[in-house]
Order: C-alpha cells, then sequence, then structure tokens
C-alpha cells in the first residue's frame, strides 16, 4: 500500500507516517530510495497508536507494546498507571468544575465572604504549592 494511500485512509499526513517509520512505530516495505510502501497491516498499526495516543500514552510507551512479530506486547502495569493518572485528573477536573459553578450561582454578594468559595481558594493555592515542591524535587533529582 502506497504512502499516500495510507495517508488517505487514515487521514495522518505522508510527514507523520515518515515519522513514525522513523521512530520504529511502522515498517515500509518497499526499499530504500523507492517511494514508501506499506504492507496492509499498517492500518492495525496505526489504529493501535491512535489508541494509545487517545489513552494518553507516549510515543515511547505505545512502540514499547507495539508487536514486531504481530501479536502486541501489553504493558499492564503501564496501562494501570495511565488509568489511574487520568482517573485523578478526572477527579480534579470535576472538583475544578463544581468550584466554578459555585462562584457563578453564589448568593454572596462578595465572594470573599463565601465560606465556599474561601474553602476553594485555600485547597487550590496548597495544590499549587505541592505542584511546585513536586516540580522542584524533580527538577533537582535531575540536576544532581
Amino acid at each position: 500500500m502506497d504512502i499516500s494511500d495510507v495517508a488517505r485512509r487514515t487521514g495522518l499526513p505522508a510527514s507523520t507516517l515518515r515519522f513514525y517509520e522513523k521512530k520504529g512505530l511502522i515498517t515500509a516495505v518497499s526499499q530504500a530510495g523507492e517511494r514508501r510502501r506499506f504492507a496492509p497491516d499498517v492500518l492495525d498499526q496505526l489504529a493501535l497508536i491512535a489508541l494509545g495516543q487517545a489513552g494518553g500514552l507516549s510515543l515511547d510507551e505505545i512502540s514499547a507494546m507495539l508487536p514486531v512479530d504481530g501479536s502486541p506486547r501489553v504493558d499492564r502495569q503501564v496501562l494501570l498507571a495511565k488509568a489511574n493518572q487520568i482517573d485523578a485528573t478526572i477527579k480534579r477536573l470535576r472538583a475544578m468544575s463544581q468550584g466554578l459553578r459555585h462562584a457563578a450561582e453564589c448568593p454572596a454578594a462578595n465572594h470573599a465572604q463565601c465560606p465556599t468559595f474561601q474553602r476553594l481558594l485555600k485547597a487550590a493555592a496548597c495544590r499549587s504549592r505541592h505542584a511546585r515542591a513536586a516540580a522542584q524535587g524533580a527538577f533537582t533529582s535531575r540536576v544532581a
């Protein structure tokens, strides 16, 4: 299957296909110097890449799971860690959404007088301090 056919069928630009090939995510069956051609199963590989990306996996994580012999090597620990990360993000976003709704609907004349809004501010400040401390710790461990 010609690279333009793969691009048309998947909606991916040819440059993305060449990038995936360079990273070892897909393999062309054509000889060097010839127009890139791929086996039909490249569509399944590209679908797996898209699924992994939709799940928040990096290309390196996806690459480690892609089949060389045709059978995916699913790293269940990586998937569990990613699912936990998504759950934590959902929890954080749900709380943020509820806070925004409260701020929009709060009957207090001034948000500074609203105890719920004050709790939200304190929680946000605490999360911000923890995030900065974690980022600083990660930076320090990389520099050391």
